[in-house]
């Protein structure tokens, strides 16, 4: 291995939770382009989508699935915390498409739920997917 590359040993390539993510990530975009409902994008969406990025990060970082889960987790709920706090409309990017796709506009407790349910999906695939 070469010498700058010995001390990222905090990264390696699981190649199960990439393949998870890969086909979870292409059912997200599919419910996000085909369905413009009250259930399927939002919910599911949202159950799905901490799906992806748990397995995304587990599939390149070192770290136990469930401590990165836990960390998923924690991010949508901070992310779902600035929405109730209105942080778009306090910086003013109330208008901006990015913002509104990576922060969002809307508080509703049910993306709790949803985040809660979809982790809880991953903690049991966890035992599977141990490195």
């Amino acid at each position: 291995m070469p010498k700058q590359f010995r001390n990222l040993k905090w990264l390696r390539f699981n190649p199960t939770s990439f393949t998870l993510f890969a086909i979870l990530f292409a059912i997200v975009v599919i419910i996000a382009l085909l369905f413009r409902d009250d259930w399927i994008r939002p919910l599911l969406g949202d159950v799905l989508i901490v799906m992806v990025i748990a397995y995304f990060v587990h599939a390149f970082i070192a770290v136990p699935l469930r401590k990165v889960a836990i960390g998923t987790l924690i991010f949508a709920y901070l992310i779902e915390l600035l929405q109730f706090l209105n942080l778009i409309d306090i910086l003013g990017w109330r208008n901006s498409q990015l913002a509104h796709l990576t922060i969002g506009s809307t508080f509703d407790w049910r993306d709790l739920v949803a985040y809660t349910l979809g982790i809880a999906i991953v903690f049991l695939t966890a035992n599977r997917l141990k490195s």
